[in-house]
């Protein structure tokens, strides 16, 4: 799938998630929840499950090293259980494989090595969105849920244009409807923050991959650094 074109009109993802909300009030209908970890779900939990039946969906290949793939799986596993919303609407988790050559070969960042450095939002974070959701946008048609989405647009370091434009091509492929979402409004992120606190939730200090990983240390150094000479 290439980057559709962009609207000139920018678009209010939360007031379409607000109308969706509106038309299936009651209706309780089934939702895929495309998550990358505990604090991030958190919110959007908190916010969608007294509207759908959700499963949450942990795939997640980009996440670097395999211990720290283990280690957010492990909170958001131990999470649902504590966490009131997710426990009393029977919230259920399914976990794909882990196959890091999936992000390799999706994003080409090997090859094309000026991604690697790029800063968050850029081309090599838009394949990386595409990759996630387009398989767990497959899972949700074959298992017949009635809408999907994904967490990532909590984080202010995740492009929510560019995730919802991916959705809305993906929701013309298959019979499951995409759910727009800019989870970050209405103070999303920050209660994301609020519950990660009262939880005792691991936040992780960089997104997922190894060159977001390197990006921030770099980042890390340099700033120690400058600390250090003045």
């Amino acid at each position: 799938m290439n980057e559709p074109k962009k609207s000139t009109q920018k678009q209010d993802y939360q007031k379409q998630l607000e109308n969706v909300l509106q038309e299936i009030k009651d209706s309780r209908p089934t939702l895929l929840l495309h998550a990358c970890c505990g604090p991030c779900s958190s919110y959007v939990l908190e916010y969608l499950s007294a509207y759908f039946n959700i499963t949450i969906y942990y795939y997640n290949p980009n996440i670097f090293p395999p211990k720290e793939y283990a280690r957010r799986l492990d909170e958001l596993k131990s999470f649902l259980p504590r966490f009131p919303p997710a426990l009393e609407n029977s919230v259920k988790l399914e976990q794909a494989e882990y196959n890091p050559e999936d992000f390799y070969e999706a994003t080409n960042a090997k090859n094309e090595v000026e991604l690697q450095a790029e800063p968050e939002k850029g081309e090599r974070c838009r394949r990386c969105y595409l990759q996630r959701l387009k398989v767990s946008y497959r899972f949700a048609c074959q298992n017949n849920f009635d809408y999907f989405t994904t967490t990532l647009s909590i984080s202010p370091y995740k492009d929510a244009e560019k995730i919802n434009v991916i959705g809305r091509e993906l929701e013309k492929t298959g019979s499951t409807k995409f759910l727009p979402s800019d989870f970050k409004k209405k103070n999303g992120y920050l209660r994301s923050l609020q519950l990660s606190r009262e939880y005792g939730l691991y936040r992780q200090d960089y997104c997922g991959c190894v060159y977001s990983k390197q990006n921030t240390e770099k980042e890390r150094n340099e700033k120690h650094g400058t600390i250090c000479n003045s």
